[in-house]
């Protein structure tokens, strides 16, 4: 009689992931039903259970940049636990060139204490919404900018620009990329008020959201799930999986009540 979850051996809720860059990763891949080209992302994250353990953890909203049909590359924004900035605090906004390669960008007003060009210290807090945005540079056709919002105490940081090409965003999708082990204390971030702005000015959201996990048989951990509560949609560690590999399910409503959240 095999076992319940999670010591089954059909799963892996035990030791290190097993995929290529040691992490174990979850996506919502967001479907928009438009045509006009995307020139503006953005998403709003917060952490609500916070890592316990000294590993790397990144949530971000990644985009495509495309000149028309044709890739450009892709990048990513978001915040990180790193032991390598203080407090663990980080946020990241960086990727690569369709040719392979990372993209280059300018310096960041922000200090990094591993000075890292990428990765800049950040000192985010749990329990507290972040609106992170992906927009064109002003004034630099071809340059990605993005900032990071702390919509609570309403100051906005820059973080930097890429130089990407391209004169619109696509395949817009927010996820977790977790670097400890399965078993390790449970993790809950919650992704809501998901917007983009289109060429045209209008704003869009997106109809639905497809999820994926890695793969078992490419290492991941099979304790990791996507939940919905009230004010969004949360991604959560070691935790039996309620929500099916491939499964499309409906975004948050509207704009992110954490948005409405006065000022501390």
């Amino acid at each position: 009689m095999a076992r319940a979850w999670p010591w089954s051996s059909r799963v892996r809720a035990r030791g290190e992931p097993g995929s290529g860059n040691g992490a174990s990763s979850f996506h919502l891949g967001w479907r928009i039903d438009q045509t006009e080209p995307l020139v503006e992302v953005s998403a709003v994250l917060e952490v609500v259970v916070p890592p316990a353990v000294d590993r790397l953890y990144f949530w971000a909203l990644q985009v495509s940049f495309l000149d028309g049909a044709r890739n450009r590359g892709a990048a990513h924004v978001g915040l990180q636990w790193n032991r390598n900035h203080p407090g663990g605090g980080a946020v990241n906004w960086g990727g690569y060139a369709a040719g392979g390669g990372l993209l280059p960008g300018s310096a960041s007003p922000l200090p990094s204490t591993p000075n890292d060009p990428n990765t800049r210290d950040y000192p985010w807090q749990p329990g507290r919404p972040y609106r992170l945005r992906v927009a064109g540079a002003p004034g630099a056709p071809g340059r990605w900018q993005a900032e990071v919002t702390d919509l609570r105490a309403g100051r906005s940081a820059v973080i930097r620009s890429l130089t990407a090409g391209g004169d619109r965003l696509g395949s817009p999708t927010v996820w977790s990329e977790v670097f400890a082990r399965c078993e390790h204390p449970s993790v809950t971030v919650r992704w809501s008020g998901l917007e983009a702005r289109t060429a045209d000015g209008r704003t869009v959201r997106p109809t639905a959201l497809s999820v994926s996990y890695e793969a078992h048989a490419a290492g991941g951990c099979d304790n990791t799930t996507t939940a919905a509560d009230e004010q969004g949609i949360l991604q959560v560690t070691n935790t039996k999986r309620s929500v099916r590999q491939g499964a499309v399910i409906p975004p948050p409503l509207g704009p992110s009540p954490a948005a409405a959240s006065p000022s501390a």
